[in-house]
């Protein structure tokens, strides 16, 4: 048996984050941290998912389209408020409702699974689910009796010497039987400093109408991490990092330095792959088997194959097959195919282009809006001029074709196959087959140029 509803609070303001994106929306290990609650929650196969929002609304229900219902906390008044607002969606409902904040991303299925099993085995009221800290401050502390039943939970604030020396603490996710929660709720007052209606007030209600409250313990600290500034957001960042580098060298790929390696949630790589420190993997990046990444390569929503050396570049939304080599500082930018066993060198651009199977772009060029076949060799400085200031415009490169250093290729031009272009040419006009293309000036040699110079040496 699953949890029957879950509630996800994200209404929160976020102030402390000095942003305009909503807080649940800020990304850890490239998800927004609200993703990764969903994504926790979801195979505990609820009936329904409802999000509670408030400030920004709209972006945070854009952002969960699809993956929840919603309800609107016009007026932020406390955690037991928001929840109230699910009261017309859920208060019929037979079953039990887990509720936990949109900003704790760190919560693994396996925690809230073990939470909802506990829940089920003591058929308690409500379950709250606590935590072990070395260092509880600042947490609330969770006041046990005799029978290891929750008598209290009691902010720090509130707290007797006694009871902040309690190393349990509340994490903020609860699994209650849902009429039970709405009834508690329904008694919740707001006679406090901030006049606010808070969730955990419902706990002594609960006991009070003589309702079992217990707990479930999870040794893992680090998942009640809540993010509410940037410094938060670093903290959750590293320890979700962590793990993820963590999976990857348990299936096979090799991170030379894993605290400063930087893998966004599902990127996929091959085992026997090699990753140097500070390389950044993003978005949906697939890597193969046995490839090279050196310090300082950047790759985005890129397919890299097997057996590549990349070498201190940069790759965006790019296609690179197998044995090829790239870089160092090569910037592969949308929509660059790279075939087998090519070769960009340093300070080469690929943009909107294919480089074909075995063909050489060595250095300091770019290659725009182009089509180049087998076995290219790409000269020093060529630039592929794509670009009219209004249009784009493509060139087509056949096969064995030279190309020379510092040629200029104007598009739209085709070079067939086994053409050549001359060092220094500006290519207007298509070359065709064996044929050699040349269009530059013709030197001119000045014999008395070093006598006419006014400050020729005596």
């Amino acid at each position: 048996m699953q949890a029957t509803n879950v509630v996800i609070l994200a209404a929160g303001n976020g102030s402390r984050m000095k942003s305009d994106l909503p807080k649940v929306l800020h990304q850890v290990a490239g998800r927004a941290m609200v993703d990764w609650v969903v994504a926790a929650v979801a195979p505990l196969k609820p009936n329904k998912i409802l999000t509670v929002t408030g400030v920004g609304a709209k972006q945070v229900q854009d952002h969960l389209a699809g993956k929840s219902d919603f309800v609107v906390q016009e007026q932020q008044l406390g955690t037991g408020h928001a929840v109230l607002q699910t009261k017309q969606a859920l208060a019929d409902n037979e079953g039990a409702t887990l509720i936990l904040s949109g900003d704790t991303p760190l919560f693994t299925t396996e925690t809230l699974q073990a939470l909802w099993d506990e829940h089920a085995r003591t058929k308690n009221a409500v379950t709250v689910l606590t935590a072990f800290a070395e260092n509880p401050t600042g947490y609330g502390r969770i006041v046990r009796g005799e029978d290891e039943m929750v008598l209290k939970i009691v902010e720090e604030k509130d707290a007797s010497v006694t009871e902040r020396r309690i190393q349990e603490i509340n994490t903020g996710v609860y699994i209650f039987d849902n009429q039970l929660l709405f009834e508690a709720l329904s008694q919740v007052g707001n006679d406090n400093v901030q006049a606010e209606y808070y969730l955990p007030d419902t706990l002594d209600i609960l006991r009070e109408m003589g309702q079992q409250i217990g707990a479930y313990q999870t040794m893992d600290f680090s998942e009640s991490m809540g993010v509410n500034d940037r410094v938060a957001l670093a903290a959750a960042n590293k320890i979700m990092r962590t793990r993820i580098n963590r999976g990857h060298m348990q299936n096979g790929v090799e991170l030379i330095d894993p605290d400063n390696t930087y893998i966004d949630a599902g990127v996929q790589i091959g085992k026997d792959t090699v990753i140097e420190g500070n390389v950044t993997l993003k978005g949906k990046t697939v890597i193969g088997q046995d490839n090279v990444l050196t310090a300082g390569t950047r790759i985005e929503d890129s397919t890299i194959g097997d057996e590549n050396v990349i070498t201190s570049s940069h790759l965006e939304e790019a296609l690179v097959e197998n044995q090829t080599t790239i870089g160092p500082y090569a910037h592969l930018r949308p929509l660059a195919e790279i075939k087998d066993r090519a070769h960009l060198g340093n300070f080469v651009e690929v943009k909107k282009a294919t480089v074909g199977l075995g063909s050489k772009v060595g250095h300091l060029s770019y290659v725009g809006n182009a089509t180049l076949g087998a076995d290219v060799n790409v000269g020093a400085g060529t630039i592929f001029v794509n670009y009219d200031g209004v249009n784009k415009f493509d060139t087509t490169v056949g096969d064995r074709v030279f190309i020379g250093s510092n040629t200029k290729i104007i598009a739209p031009v085709t070079l067939a196959d086994e053409s050549i272009t001359a060092a220094g040419s500006t290519i207007t006009d298509d070359v065709d087959f064996h044929q050699m293309g040349i269009a530059r000036s013709r030197q001119t040699n000045k014999d008395d140029f070093w006598d006419r110079m006014p400050h020729k040496k005596g």
